[in-house]
């Protein structure tokens, strides 16, 4: 069990985790036809657009209540109320997602019971669905932002269970935050190989998997429907990606009782053989025979690269979740985690990462860290690019924001296939780093010596 140390320093230097609001406007984008809406300056939404954009590399309907100096003081429900007029008016969402930030939430303004009287007497959003999560940046990072995204549209929007079986079992899956648009297709794909219909919230692999689309869209294109979440209610089960996405599962079983088991990970062999035994169970089908042979492909995969694994010492920086799944990823391939830097302190996952300790700081607590650890291998999100030129140590870029690399969004780590291709990139970058001897780099006795050696032998 991992030791959790909280940094107390007065300030971060080079940060490691993204606002919450941030992640709850990703949450929302994952929905058809939304418009996440942050209610604060225009500052606040600005920053997020910009990592957003940067690390998805695609057009973001992120808009703002823009609140000033008076708004502060006063209060900011006249702007959140012009703020869904203009937006009925001009891009016409069918959901509209409201995220709070820390300057709406230090006033201490109950925006819950302002938006419900803003509904009652605004008939012009009578048919557009309006959802709102309290997710000031103060508390939290990505993780939590985007749970509370999540929570608040299942709390809002589902509707109770009619225990009316469909046809065909539906099996509702909760991503977590580091999920990428190429690992939801690639879970969805695995389950329905289970004769399964998967419904996605939030599915983001429709809105932000690079499509182009053939006229403008002013609100997100793709993503689930709302008659699939108001529907979830007749599911069979419900699978959560992560420690993070708990509290929504449980809000779902809460409001209609269905079932759910988290899974605190996809990649490495044995998770992605317990989602597989999950599925076979809950279908009562056999493993497809596709399925088996990605098993044995991640094999063999992992006979060829753990000689590039094995006594690597590999330092970490990310949110929590994803910290576990990488640090058990790694450990399970025979490396050492030396170092393991987490965003926040909020999740129980963290005493499960295979590391003596894990530091609750930011890329600067990192860079220190893993330089005095002889790290070999940073693993964390562009922001550690300038740490890890410093110290000569290589970077793996994952999680939030990947801004200086491309296809971010098509890079999947999740199941047999994801995490071959993850031991292929970790070992490419260790093949990469190796040097390759020539004579010259011999001392001069020793090549002397062989010279001798191999005289010897023929005169003999």
């Amino acid at each position: 069990m991992a030791e959790i140390v909280t940094n107390t320093k007065a300030c971060a230097t080079n940060p490691l985790k993204s606002s919450a609001p941030l992640s709850a406007a990703l949450a929302y984008l994952g929905i058809e036809g939304s418009v996440p809406l942050l209610h604060g300056s225009q500052g606040c939404t600005s920053f997020a657009l910009v990592l957003a954009v940067r690390h998805f590399k695609e057009a973001i309907p992120l808009q703002t209540t823009a609140l000033d100096e008076v708004a502060t003081i006063l209060g900011g429900t006249a702007n959140l109320e012009q703020a869904l007029l203009n937006l009925q008016q001009r891009m016409r969402p069918r959901f509209v997602g409201i995220a709070s930030t820390a300057l709406s939430e230090t006033r201490g303004e109950d925006i819950p019971d302002d938006l419900r009287l803003i509904l009652a007497r605004q008939t012009a959003l009578a048919d557009t669905r309006v959802v709102f999560a309290s997710t000031p940046d103060y508390d939290g990072a990505l993780e939590d932002g985007w749970a509370k995204a999540v929570t608040a549209v299942i709390d809002a929007l589902v509707l109770p269970a009619d225990h009316v079986v469909p046809a065909v079992p539906h099996i509702c899956l909760l991503p977590g935050v580091h999920q990428t648009a190429a690992d939801i297709e690639a879970l969805v794909d695995i389950v329905a190989a289970f004769g399964l219909v998967p419904v996605v919230l939030p599915d983001i692999s429709g809105s932000l998997s690079g499509a182009v689309p053939d006229s403008y869209v002013a609100t997100t294109m793709g993503g689930t429907r709302l008659a699939d979440i108001a529907g979830l209610g007749r599911a069979l089960h419900t699978i959560a990606i992560g420690e993070h996405m708990r509290a929504p599962a449980a809000c779902l079983r809460d409001r209609t009782g269905v079932a759910f088991s988290v899974l605190p990970s996809l990649t490495g062999l044995a998770p992605s053989d317990r989602l597989v035994a999950l599925l076979a169970s809950l279908s009562g089908r056999p493993v497809p025979p596709r399925l088996r042979r990605q098993r044995s492909q991640l094999i063999d995969a992992m006979l060829d690269g753990h000689f590039y694994f094995g006594g690597q010492r590999i330092a970490i920086a990310a949110d929590p979740d994803l910290l576990c799944a990488l640090a058990d990823f790694f450990a399970g391939m025979g490396g050492e985690i030396v170092v393991a830097v987490a965003s926040t302190a909020h999740s129980p996952a963290l005493r499960a990462v295979p590391a003596e300790r894990v530091c609750v700081g930011d890329l600067a607590d990192f860079e220190d860290a893993a330089e005095a650890a002889g790290a070999e291998l940073l693993v964390t999100h562009s922001h550690g690019r300038r740490g890890a030129a410093r110290l000569g140590v290589p970077l793996l870029r994952m999680g939030f924001p990947i801004f200086d690399r491309l296809g971010t969004a098509q890079r999947c780590t999740v199941g047999y296939g994801g995490t071959r291709d993850l031991i292929f990139t970790v070992a490419n970058i260790v093949l990469a780093g190796l040097y390759e001897h020539a004579p010259q780099d011999f001392p001069r006795s020793t090549v002397e010596d062989t010279r001798h050696v191999g005289a010897a032998h023929a005169t003999h």
